[in-house]
């Protein structure tokens, strides 16, 4: 099973009054395990970044001007993404730039739900974690998870950052080793090892007939304190 855990970062909130994306930032989990292929690039926006947006993301438009443009890096970003699921937080947001980019090139390009299964990690977060905080940061501390690097936000680390949280929260950071022996071995764990038929016996210690007596005096104490209603009187 391949997954992209994706990530952008825009001018604003709303393709609609003409924001776009200038960062986008996808890793590859295959079988649940980080493959180290990334896509990341940096896009110039031709238009200017909202102020509010610029505080969330430390990216301006100085650093923006000699980037290609959405136009020019299209081929290489739906390569690397056609066929996967694609793992997004708040998936309506970052799913909804990315049409609005494809559907402003030449190229008829189909929306990338048509391409690409689609998981919203906020959505599932909220079914696992009802009424509780659901944002990136409050999923890493909830989860133990190490976001000290993320004073910023930032497409590529963002989507590191997520890739953790999604494994935390459907199941654990790897996959377990239950393919076979041959694969616990390569990755340097030991399988797992049955050990039915190995122990020694329980050892059974009986109450000895000092220590009986003591508990039908016990049980007769709480007999007499409760009525004769004592539920163990007839097991001693």
């Amino acid at each position: 099973m391949r997954q992209i855990v994706l990530d952008t970062e825009t001018t604003g909130l709303d393709p609609a009054q003409g924001h776009r994306i200038i960062e986008i930032g996808c890793v590859e989990m295959v079988e649940r395990r980080l493959t180290g292929r990334n896509f990341h690039q940096y896009l110039q926006p031709d238009r200017e970044i909202d102020k509010a947006a610029e505080e969330v993301h430390g990216i301006s438009n100085a650093f923006l001007a000699d980037k290609p443009r959405f136009g020019d890096v299209v081929v290489d970003l739906m390569d690397f993404l056609r066929g996967a699921e694609l793992i997004i937080h708040n998936a309506p947001f970052d799913v909804g730039f990315l049409n609005h980019e494809l559907q402003r090139l030449p190229q008829q390009w189909q929306p990338l739900q048509q391409l690409c299964e689609i998981t919203d990690t906020l959505a599932l977060a909220k079914r696992i974690h009802p009424g509780q905080r659901n944002s990136l940061d409050a999923l890493c501390k909830r989860y133990d998870i190490d976001n000290s690097q993320r004073e910023l936000h930032g497409a590529l680390l963002d989507s590191e950052i997520l890739a953790e949280v999604y494994l935390a929260m459907t199941g654990g950071q790897a996959a377990l080793l239950l393919d076979s022996g041959e694969d616990a071995a390569a990755d340097g764990v030991q399988a797992i090892r049955r050990v039915a038929g190995e122990r020694a016996p329980l050892a059974v210690i009986r109450a000895s007939g000092e220590e009986l007596a003591l508990h039908r005096a016990a049980l007769a104490g709480i007999d007499r304190a409760s009525g004769g209603n004592c539920l163990w009187k007839g097991e001693s």
